[in-house]
């Protein structure tokens, strides 16, 4: 708690809005959470000590972290948005304000790891500190970390956790990953592009990297967009 005090201070892009210990308190659960102010929205901070942590999530892809990571000797912290914004967890803007306080707050020097739980992702705390930030500052989706790629049974991609952001989750088509390097390129490339334009209701046609056409399809469900060379 006393280190998330003196962070707040620190940076001054985000403040303790409203903090249990004030009242005296000394029950555990009621001190293991503080309530943070950043960009006019407010999101809850819990799991601190003196009270229990928070439950482990899913570890599922790792990015900027070593091979042999683990998170068994880690305690964790969450954080939500708070109450009245709830409703609204969905909306970008939460979102977006979200991740860039994590990003923030996953610069003190006590933070080992950084979960982001829609996408099974684990990130070092620099990757996630640096790639949200920029994406804050009008820099690419962190299409590594916000959300992950993972190969399908046919050879190509599929995006995990960008359903958070659009309601659908992104595929490429296997004739796009022949090369897997310049497939995940591409991938991150239309990552970003749905998360700036939102829901996919209807066939796009894209420029790709050297000028071809990229054909963006929404499935007859529409959970999931499809992309394929035109």
């Amino acid at each position: 708690m006393a280190d998330v005090r003196a962070a707040a201070r620190l940076d001054g892009g985000y403040t303790i809005s409203l903090d249990p210990s004030d009242d005296g308190s000394d029950d555990p659960e009621v001190l293991r959470w503080v309530e943070l102010l950043a960009n006019g929205l407010t999101f809850d901070l819990e799991g601190l000590r003196p009270g229990e942590p928070e439950p482990m999530p899913p570890l599922g892809h790792m990015y900027g972290l070593p091979a042999d990571f683990t998170p068994a000797m880690l305690e964790a912290v969450t954080l939500r948005p708070g109450p009245h914004l709830r409703a609204g967890g969905t909306m970008l803007p939460v979102v977006r304000g979200m991740a860039w306080l994590m990003a923030r707050l996953a610069q003190m020097p006590f933070v080992q790891a950084v979960a982001w739980h829609s996408a099974r992702t684990w990130c070092s705390p620099r990757h996630f500190s640096e790639s949200v930030i920029r994406w804050a500052e009008g820099g690419p989706f962190p299409g590594l970390g916000l959300t992950a790629l993972a190969p399908t049974p046919e050879g190509g991609l599929q995006s995990e956790g960008l359903s958070l952001f659009t309601g659908q989750e992104l595929r490429l088509d296997p004739r796009l990953v022949t090369d897997r390097a310049a497939g995940a390129r591409l991938a991150l490339r239309i990552l970003h592009w749905l998360v700036e334009n939102g829901r996919l209701e209807q066939t796009v046609t894209l420029a790709g990297p050297g000028g071809e056409p990229l054909i963006l399809d929404p499935s007859t469900s529409g959970r999931f967009v499809s992309a394929s060379r035109g």
